[in-house]
């Protein structure tokens, strides 16, 4: 009996030696990550300082607001604050889920931002690859100062041209009348307001997005294309074979990316493009929380709404980037 209690006893002194060698491993791990920061801080503290302004950034204005989302869970009240203001769970969201515009706005969401992935995406990866094939230096740099340049003017600028050139006496119109058609009033008619907002931004946009691809292609090796040549390739097999695959890793990062903002329709332009006889189309979720939340001070239900809209933007990153690593070992982790 007492040989059994002397080997407990030593049993439970090991368990406790073992626990404090642990322990002083960790403390000192946690030492020498400290003193290999300041270590490289007193190294690099220059790019420390260039970086300190973008972290700020995040900080200030995507961190902090973070605390203020508790109002999705609450009945705010201005008077009491977001501390004082009472809980009530998963209230407002119940609301929307029930609410009458619910399907139209995931709808509309969706349909604007699913469309504009599937348009908007490949059509700079196309471009890039074409002026990658332009000999004449001259013909490049002027077709690629005439695509980036629509990427500097301001979505209202954009929609102010859309208004002038469709409207029922807009220059489009005046063309249609010219061979004995109907004038159409493209910005009321539902039906169009989704290819007007994709096919603008993709005139916009397609230059600016080129540029990503356009870099990749240059670190292209150019022996790989003389061996092709003189193995009897074309111009379209080299493409196809040699430039695509080398951007591909770019091409899988940029469309994961695009994939988890498919419902950050943006706002601006739908608004702007918005009136009581498109609503049917142009109601998204970003515009139902302008006016639930502006308009109608429903605080909590707007944040409520603009949440669930947000994390449905991170699952499709996260289920579109799992996708991506297993099919192509590519990814953003």
């Amino acid at each position: 009996m007492t040989n059994l209690s002397e080997g407990v006893g030593y049993v439970e002194n090991a368990d406790k030696r073992g626990k404090k060698k642990s322990l002083k491993n960790r403390q000192k791990m946690k030492k020498s990550v400290w003193v290999e920061w300041k270590k490289s801080f007193r190294k690099n503290w220059e790019l420390y300082l260039l970086l300190s302004p973008v972290i700020l950034y995040f900080l200030v204005f995507h961190y902090f607001p973070l605390y203020g989302l508790q109002i999705a869970f609450k009945d705010f009240i201005a008077t009491k604050g977001i501390v004082g203001s009472p809980w009530v769970g998963l209230k407002h969201f119940e609301r929307f889920f029930d609410s009458y515009y619910f399907w139209r706005l995931i709808k509309n969401t969706v349909g604007i931002g699913v469309f504009t992935l599937a348009v908007s995406f490949p059509i700079p990866i196309i471009l890039a690859l074409m002026l990658n094939e332009v000999k004449s230096l001259r013909y490049k740099k002027f077709v690629q100062t005439v695509i980036y340049a629509p990427h500097f003017l301001s979505t209202v600028v954009v929609v102010g041209m859309l208004l002038l050139f469709l409207k029922t006496d807009g220059i489009v119109n005046q063309v249609v009348r010219l061979f004995g058609g109907t004038p159409i009033d493209f910005i009321t008619e539902p039906g169009f307001f989704k290819s007007l907002y994709v096919f603008s931004d993709v005139w916009q946009t397609m230059g600016w997005s080129s540029i990503i691809y356009i870099a990749a292609l240059a670190a292209v090796d150019p022996s790989q294309h003389e061996a092709a040549m003189l193995d009897g390739a074309s111009k379209f097999q080299r493409i196809i074979h040699i430039n695509i695959p080398a951007i591909m890793p770019t091409i899988v990062i940029l469309f994961i990316l695009n994939a988890g903002s498919v419902m950050a329709v943006g706002f601006e332009k739908v608004y702007l493009m918005q009136n009581e006889l498109n609503m049917s189309s142009s109601d998204v979720i970003s515009t139902f929380v302008y006016r639930s939340g502006i308009l109608e001070a429903q605080y909590s239900f707007s944040a409520a709404v603009g949440l669930f809209n947000s994390l449905i933007n991170f699952f499709m990153l996260i289920v579109v980037n799992q996708i991506a690593k297993k099919v192509n070992e590519t990814s953003l982790w």
